[in-house]
């Protein structure tokens, strides 16, 4: 039987900022490449010609029927029909919904066979529906065919699946994406410099190339943490990246190039942490305590318009509302590899005023800034809406329309 999604409508919000100090930025050269630096508030200031209606939301931890309550979803995708793909990674599945919100089907199992997952990462959609997805815990790209049937499997032991973004030619990006981590996750006493942030690997999974500058923290836990990002493409194949602990927003040609960097002022610092975190292994285990850094970003996208929207934070998180994932990862002596993972800490408050959509020109220059009133985990644009996601405490798509004033 066919379940609709529960579309909550509210009233159009007016998302107008009061005006800060008069707009400036400067803009040099650095290296060739060409830096913005913002100030805190944009051009538009006051005149935000933009609203965002609510539209609803797709999926809800407490939701009766099972095709919706999701656990730690992390990724959203659409086919040319308009129907849309929710990663449902906890679950370990990938729930299909037609453009209307109509659930359709449930595609993949937990598991680590053809067409199963080991807390899969992140998902593409071709026009006719044929479903890419980064099965990380088991190390491989699966292909499957619209109607859900196993097409092909890309075996990833040299490269870590991670994020992935389809090319035209056929080749696949892959990028850390915003974990920053992997299985194995090397030696923490080694003093090596951090890796290129993206891979491009062939249909067969052979590493082409790789591009891209991370930050050497001089520390490897560090390194992982601090050049943790978020990115996208836009559909001339331009790479655009939002760092999470880095005040740094990037634009990348489609052939790896970099076209220019940008920062903005913020209230906080990203100045590393005296604590550097730590690793132990013992018994097939390993326990990781990852340094505590202040996030300044958690997502970017791009509209019709080439406007980039970044989700940054006027504030840190507090204690009270903090909440993380436990992993747990294990390898016997065969080989073999197994993980669970837990949403922990306080996933009852759902909403929040330190989150701010901040919205860019394709320059890379600071337009205004859009205030949200709940946490936000990643965002995606598909036409004109906008996908906010809440990935372990509502475990839900938010959904806006984007109405230009």
């Amino acid at each position: 039987m066919k379940m609709k999604l529960t579309i909550i409508i509210t009233a159009v919000m007016c998302l107008g900022l009061a005006a800060g100090a008069a707009f400036a930025q400067k803009i040099e050269t650095e290296d060739g490449i060409r830096v913005i630096h913002n100030p805190k508030s944009g051009k538009w200031g006051n005149s935000v010609p933009i609203f965002l209606e609510v539209v609803g939301t797709i999926g809800q931890l407490e939701a009766v029927d099972e095709n919706l309550a999701f656990y730690m979803p992390s990724d959203i995708a659409f086919d040319g029909a308009g129907n849309s793909y929710v990663l449902d990674s906890g679950n370990q599945r990938v729930q299909k919904f037609d453009s209307e919100g109509t659930y359709l089907a449930t595609l993949g199992r937990k598991g680590q066979g053809p067409g199963e997952y080991a807390f899969p990462g992140s998902l593409e959609v071709t026009a006719d529906g044929t479903l890419y997805v980064s099965d990380s815990g088991n190390q491989r790209i699966q292909i499957s065919s619209p109607d859900g049937k196993e097409h092909k499997t890309i075996t990833m032991l040299d490269v870590p699946p991670g994020n992935i973004s389809l090319l035209s030619d056929g080749r696949i990006i892959t990028g850390a994406g915003g974990s920053g981590l992997s299985f194995g996750m090397g030696d923490p006493d080694k003093k090596d410099k951090p890796e290129k942030l993206f891979k491009v690997v062939d249909a067969a999974g052979k590493l082409i190339e790789e591009f891209g500058e991370g930050r050497d923290y001089k520390h490897f836990l560090l390194n992982r943490m601090g050049n943790a990002y978020h990115y996208t493409m836009d559909g001339e194949g331009a790479i655009y990246v939002a760092f999470d602990f880095q005040n740094r927003i990037e634009k990348y040609s489609p052939d790896g190039g970099l076209l220019w960097r940008a920062d903005r002022k913020l209230n906080y610092s990203t100045a590393p942490p005296k604590a550097k975190g730590s690793m132990q292994r013992g018994g097939g285990m390993v326990a990781i305590e990852m340094p505590d850094m202040n996030r300044c970003g958690s997502g970017i996208a791009v509209d019709a318009k080439g406007r980039i929207w970044v989700v940054g934070l006027k504030r840190q998180i507090e204690e009270e509302e903090k909440v993380g994932v436990n992993v747990e990862a294990m390898q016997d002596d065969s080989g073999a590899r197994s993980m669970s993972m837990k949403a922990v800490g306080n996933t009852d408050i759902r909403e929040s005023d330190a989150y701010v959509l901040e919205v860019y020109a394709p320059d890379g220059i600071l337009l205004g800034k859009i205030p949200v009133q709940h946490f936000v985990d990643d965002i995606h644009i598909h036409g004109d809406h906008i996908f906010l996601l809440d990935r372990m405490r509502g475990m839900q798509f938010r959904t806006y329309r984007i109405v230009e004033n």
